[in-house]
């Protein structure tokens, strides 16, 4: 039994760090069909690894054929039985990617897909941990799990005027479908990474340089409207949570008065003031729309702060929880 569920399990590894990898080459056309097809294999062989664990060999196997294993649908049922899971629909979007004729997948799929991808990715990695008790970053960097974010965004207009009425009918409502659903089911359903772009004066290696010609047209800036409900989509305990769940897979321990923690809301809040994390649009979006103001975060401000953690795991939590007392004590004295 033992002997299964570990060949299962390192099946089920070798099958992502595939999926990954034909992801991250850029000569690679085929890389989302590809990804489909490596992710769902995966999921199904971590899926079969669990259930034999937790019910052994047999329970992998169809009741009236000992010869046939369950499908990967089966397993998700077995695994995940709350219909309505935000990672469950994640995997279901992408189970019809992979059984979706060739004839209607076209290049702007990526652009449709990669949120989905990114929370797969993401939730495929703390549950080969929560399952398996596993970590991906035995087998592979951690800065490998964000996955290339080169594409545009695609308007219908230009699909329908690229495409047969077949193609761009299917594509207008997958779009449709997935975008209402990433409004709803947050962050373990699809993960937005924007890049945003500021005039500044400030200089440095991640500055890109412009310049005004004498004869060049009058310069405009635009700015569209975001859904701040796809870039920031964490709550602060989901970004705790997914701060820990970092952390953990990359052995970082963190420590808090000489003794190692994991991270909590306070230690969140005395992070946020010190880097003035409720100031920066980049990292939180304030809604003012009820009478307390709600905050919700983005995958920048994780990345950001794991960063810092990774950096000062010692001291950091310390530091920023003693600059908060420190300007406490200041103003009493005042």
């Amino acid at each position: 039994m033992e002997d299964l569920e570990r060949r299962l399990k390192d099946k089920a590894i070798e099958a992502f760090l595939l999926a990954i990898e034909i992801y991250n080459k850029p000569t690679i056309k085929y890389r989302v069909e590809g990804f489909s097809f490596f992710i769902i294999n995966a999921w199904e062989l971590l899926l079969k690894s669990y259930i034999i664990r937790r019910d052994g060999n047999k329970a992998i196997y169809y009741k009236d054929n000992h010869g046939r294993t369950l499908s990967l649908e089966n397993c998700i049922k077995k695994v995940f039985t709350n219909e309505k899971d935000p990672l469950r629909i994640n995997l279901e979007r992408i189970i019809e990617l992979r059984n979706t004729s060739t004839h209607f997948i076209t290049p702007e799929y990526e652009s449709l897909y990669l949120p989905l991808f990114q929370a797969n990715v993401d939730n495929f990695s703390d549950k080969l941990h929560d399952l398996l008790n596993e970590e991906l970053v035995q087998y592979v960097s951690e800065s490998f799990l964000r996955l290339p974010t080169s594409v545009c965004t695609i308007q219908p207009e230009q699909i329908r005027a690229k495409y047969t009425d077949a193609v761009s009918a299917r594509f207008i409502e997958l779009n449709n479908k997935i975008s209402e659903q990433q409004g709803k089911l947050g962050s373990r359903f699809a993960i937005s990474i924007v890049h945003t772009y500021k005039i500044t004066k400030k200089d440095g290696a991640d500055v890109e340089k412009i310049r005004i010609s004498k004869d060049g047209e009058p310069a405009k800036i635009i700015d569209r409207p975001k859904d701040f409900s796809s870039t920031h989509p964490y709550t602060a305990n989901k970004a705790i949570e997914k701060l820990n769940a970092l952390l953990r897979r990359s052995s970082v321990e963190v420590y808090f008065r000489g003794n190692r923690t994991t991270l909590n809301k306070s230690h969140l809040t005395n992070l946020n003031r010190s880097y003035g994390v409720k100031n920066n649009q980049d990292f939180c979006y304030t809604n003012t729309l009820y009478k307390n103001p709600q905050y919700s975060y983005s995958q920048a401000l994780i990345d950001f702060l794991y960063e810092e953690l990774r950096k000062h795991p010692k001291d950091l939590l310390d530091r920023v929880a003693d600059e908060y007392k420190l300007a406490q004590s200041k103003k009493k004295g005042r």
